[in-house]
């Protein structure tokens, strides 16, 4: 059964960057990743902050957060 992954991002530079270089290496047969842009999903940063989140980009997996990098905050998305 593969794991839940959710990456987490605002379409920034250094979001974009983190995506492609993480999000997409994951390894398809152990997780099952989903993509959330948190700049055209505004309505999803309840759950990114419920989930630990405190700026992007990030990657949640197993209800652990993991941010990757600063490319801002979730109080600047809001």
């Amino acid at each position: 059964m593969r794991q839940k992954a959710v990456f987490y991002h605002a379409g920034c530079p250094v979001c974009v960057e983190a995506e492609q270089g993480l999000a997409h290496a994951l390894d398809p047969q152990r997780y099952e990743v989903e993509i959330v842009h948190l700049g055209e999903q505004r309505a999803r940063l309840d759950e990114a902050e419920a989930a630990g989140i405190r700026s992007v980009p990030a990657l949640v997996i197993g209800g652990v957060p993991m941010h990757v990098n600063f490319g801002a905050s979730l109080a600047d998305l809001r």
